[in-house]
């Protein structure tokens, strides 16, 4: 939450000095926001999160040295009480289902208007979560695609492992993490999670976890 005692704490990541800049003078002019670090590659972000411990980080999407995504998952996963925010050029579906899965709040487009972003910024200190409208609808259109053969009936063409490797997948693990948990070689994970995603007709990891988390709402207790 934010006031006047306790203003936000923002870590603020982006590749490109001049949209840093800009995102840094924008918040930390803002009564109640401070901004406490920034930096523009995945392995600094983490670094600047688990040295400043912030509120909030403002990340960009695509980094030089990696996924923002996987640095979200990595600073959530140290400090689940840290929220993110991806910031994007793209409305990339694919990007958003990661973004999702990883534990980021909101996704937003750099479009965005400044007093928008704010706003959206407000929104996510208040424990609220966010997606830019434009994106939603692109994954809700994905999401529905992946859904016309009926959740059921291609759950049933798994075998008992390849559901547990699914399930492992959309907890975002890695190939490597999935094979210590379930005793296989990384090699036979990764044959696994290709004959998952041909049988379910999902191109990738983040569809395969959309359609375990839909799955699951559609079929509580299943």
């Amino acid at each position: 939450m934010t006031d006047s005692t306790h203003p936000l704490r923002l870590l603020v990541v982006d590749d490109h000095e001049i949209v840093r800049q800009g995102l840094v003078a924008l918040l930390d002019r803002r009564d109640g926001f401070q901004v406490v670090a920034e930096a523009g590659t995945a392995a600094e972000a983490v670094d600047q999160a688990r040295r400043f411990e912030p509120d909030l980080v403002v990340m960009d999407v695509r980094l030089p040295d990696g996924s923002g995504i996987e640095a979200c998952r990595e600073i959530r996963a140290e400090r689940p009480a840290t929220r993110v925010v991806m910031l994007t050029s793209y409305p990339d579906e694919e990007a958003v289902l990661s973004a999702i899965v990883a534990g980021a709040s909101g996704y937003l487009l750099k479009q965005i208007r400044a007093r928008d972003l704010v706003a959206a910024l407000e929104t996510v200190a208040r424990g609220e979560s966010l997606l830019d409208p434009a994106v939603t609808e692109r994954v809700l259109e994905r999401v529905r695609r992946i859904a016309t053969g009926g959740y059921t009936d291609e759950l049933a063409q798994l075998t008992a492992q390849e559901q547990k490797i699914l399930a492992l997948v959309a907890e975002g693990k890695t190939n490597k993490e999935i094979a210590a948990e379930v005793f296989l070689s990384d090699k036979t994970v990764k044959n696994y999670v290709s004959s998952i995603l041909s049988k379910l007709n999902l191109e990738r990891r983040a569809q395969a976890a959309a359609f375990v988390a839909k799955h699951r709402q559609d079929h509580p207790g299943g």
